[in-house]
């Protein structure tokens, strides 16, 4: 059965270069990013704000405050992915918001050219709680996953990683499936898409909206059939 992409997209890759005990050094390391995005998120707030009245006089999310939240998203991402929620790479994530192909890990979310009034008022609160119960149950909200069920999964498969060295590859890709859910749900609240978002854990490293992208192979022909062209 096909399954249907979600307009957000979120891709890590686990680097096979990564130490076996660079993690434990992590948490100090990361603390330049945190510190500037505690800031840039308070601008996604009010970027949020303005965009939601935006759209609900004229339908457009502001093409500039789209692409700065979704810069920020991208951001924590990568440094999530670095550190507490994947432990995937040990390449120091960019201080940038634009999105960089030669990291590991990536987010984005397709512009949308038109947007509901209506579901504006409603979606990041009262349609979304059923999403934000779920999240807060196996991710604990939105962010880096310190602490929380993710962190947890993450933490134990690094551990595993330093002893063995060998990356549990099925919980990699299962806690690809919680942060992307997570990420998913951001973007619904962010008022970023009126595509709700699906009840599905898809796990793995790339994200099937990707996937979905690639071409397909052309079907075998008969043989002795004519070649078509």
């Amino acid at each position: 059965m096909e399954t249907r992409s979600y307009p957000a997209r979120l891709d890590g890759r686990f680097d096979e270069t990564t130490s076996r005990w660079m993690w434990l050094l992590k948490p100090v390391l990361v603390l330049p990013h945190i510190i500037v995005l505690v800031f840039l998120w308070v601008g996604v707030f009010f970027a949020t704000f303005a965009a939601g009245v935006s759209i609900l006089f004229t339908t457009r999310y502001p093409r500039g405050l789209f692409d700065f939240n979704v810069g920020v998203m991208r951001w924590s991402w990568r440094v999530a992915f670095y550190s507490f929620s994947a432990y995937g790479t040990d390449r120091y994530p960019p201080f940038t918001l634009q999105s960089d192909p030669l990291y590991p890990a990536d987010f984005d979310v397709d512009y949308p050219q038109q947007l509901s009034r209506g579901l504006v008022l409603v979606k990041w609160w009262l349609l979304a709680l059923p999403q934000l119960v779920i999240v807060a149950v196996f991710a604990g909200g939105f962010g880096l996953h310190f602490g929380n069920l993710v962190g947890l999964l993450a933490l134990i498969a690094v551990v595993i990683y330093a002893f063995s060295g060998k990356y549990p590859r099925d919980m990699f890709d299962l806690i690809m499936g919680f942060n992307r859910w997570c990420y998913r749900v951001l973007a619904y609240v962010a008022l970023m898409r009126d595509e709700y978002p699906p009840f599905r854990l898809d796990v793995g490293g790339p994200d099937p909206g990707h996937m979905a992208e690639e071409p397909s192979a052309p079907a075998p022909q008969p043989v002795g059939a004519a070649p078509v062209g």
